[in-house]
């Protein structure tokens, strides 16, 4: 039986995690929010989706995963019930590049941010990080960020506690979907003026599909699973690799 080397940082001595990067000096930075995902959903799923996509990068291709980060800035569910939001991307990144010096400091090569939560401003705080430490000449580390919306091959169009985030949390912790909480699809079918699956009537409560954003998870096919998380692994592994 194959067993899948031990990646995350928080579980390995300075040792073991020595020898992971000889071999490929990676280390990759998991970024979520504790956001309403509806009740299907956990709250932490930016979390749960970065890290687990991180992990299978980071054993396939090499390096090591450190604990998510859980911060997050952005988007239109910061009063939804049990979202905790920054209100800006400042505190954020400036806990995201203390980090990053520090893994300079200690000779890591290549260096990746992940985040699952990808509102606007998550975005834009991730290419600014990315920019202001480009420009800095005393850093030596190549920094990657990226978001899970930011990958162009996938086969499935990023939403909010959709099929999207709904799929690929199905596919790292099964057991953490039940889209049979959402209300019955037959008796409480989606009503979305002009066909929009991202209009703001999805704020309503009343709505069946209050606060999800994107296609009706209802009609998930979990099939699609496996293959939009290996896309996704494949991907940030492969950025991670480039020279």
């Amino acid at each position: 039986m194959n067993v899948l080397a031990e990646v995350r940082a928080e579980l390995l001595s300075h040792l073991q995690i020595e020898d992971r990067l000889i071999g490929a000096s990676i280390v990759y930075l998991p970024l979520g929010a504790l956001e309403f995902h509806g009740p299907h959903l956990p709250v932490g799923l930016d979390g749960l989706t970065s890290h687990g996509v991180c992990v299978a990068a980071a054993q396939a291709s090499g390096g090591i995963v450190l604990p998510t980060m859980y911060q997050g800035t952005g988007g239109e569910h910061s009063e939804y019930p049990w979202t905790l939001m920054m209100p800006s991307g400042q505190a954020v990144a400036e806990n995201l590049m203390a980090t990053l010096r520090r893994l300079d400091d200690l000779g890591v090569e290549t260096a990746v941010v992940l985040s699952g939560h990808f509102a606007d401003e998550q975005r834009a705080m991730l290419r600014g990080i990315a920019s202001d430490w480009l420009k800095d000449r005393s850093n030596s580390m190549r920094v990657i960020t990226r978001s899970l919306a930011d990958c162009d091959v996938s086969p499935v169009a990023p939403d909010h506690a959709g099929v999207f985030e709904s799929l690929l949390l199905a596919a790292i912790h099964p057991d953490l979907v039940d889209v049979g909480k959402l209300p019955a699809l037959a008796q409480n079918p989606s009503i979305d003026p002009e066909g929009s699956k991202f209009g703001s009537h999805r704020h309503n409560t009343g709505h069946a599909l209050w606060g999800v954003f994107g296609p009706d998870p209802r009609e998930l096919d979990l099939s699609q699973a496996p293959e939009l998380f290996s896309v996704l692994v494949k991907w940030i592994s492969g950025l991670a690799a480039t020279e």
